[in-house]
């Protein structure tokens, strides 16, 4: 039987991540291409990225960024329940991942949508100790996204409408106030 915890160690070893994801660490370090980023590990990022990284052992997606936008997919379409720093940045994932990979994050949003997640679960050792495959059966994670309905991909419309208004919007104030001071 394999665990969460076990598929969570191995998966933090493949992918170069510590063995104790980083989540006491004060600062992220990210790169996005050539660009450096970091961003303070506040208790909101820590409290989704916990469950965030069960999701991917979960789901089967990896942490490369095309992996990363397909996460973003499924947990909008499960829905990030009070998790506020998961809603921001899977917005931001969905929105990029329909630029870059438009078809797998497509897909993963519709398996989202014929699934769930484990943002309502408690984070304790009692989930860490669950068998990997039974809690896949249990979130109805054996579906795929392929052979989507009209209404999933409406769905998947609407929702990546909104993550690239939540993208473009800061934008547009910027440039509307832009425009307002210097047409006074």
């Amino acid at each position: 039987m394999t665990t969460l915890l076990d598929a969570r160690t191995a998966l933090f070893a493949r992918s170069g991540i510590a063995p104790d994801g980083g989540y006491k660490d004060r600062w992220v370090h990210l790169k996005v291409g050539p660009i450096p980023l970091v961003i303070l590990n506040t208790e909101t990022r820590r409290d989704a990225v916990r469950f965030h990284d069960l999701h991917h052992v979960l789901t089967g997606y990896k942490t490369d960024w095309p992996g990363e936008f397909e996460i973003s997919a499924w947990e909008i379409a499960t829905g990030c329940a009070d998790k506020s720093f998961a809603w921001i940045i899977n917005l931001q994932g969905l929105a990029a991942g329909t630029l870059s990979w438009p078809r797998r994050t497509f897909v993963a949003f519709v398996r989202g949508l014929r699934s769930r997640n484990l943002y309502r679960a408690s984070f304790d050792d009692t989930l860490l100790a669950t068998d990997l495959e039974s809690k896949r059966v249990e979130l109805g994670l054996l579906h795929d996204g392929h052979n989507a309905t009209a209404l999933e991909t409406r769905q998947f419309l609407v929702w990546a409408a909104i993550a690239w208004l939540g993208v473009l919007g800061p934008f547009a104030a910027l440039v509307a106030l832009g425009s307002w001071l210097f047409a006074a």
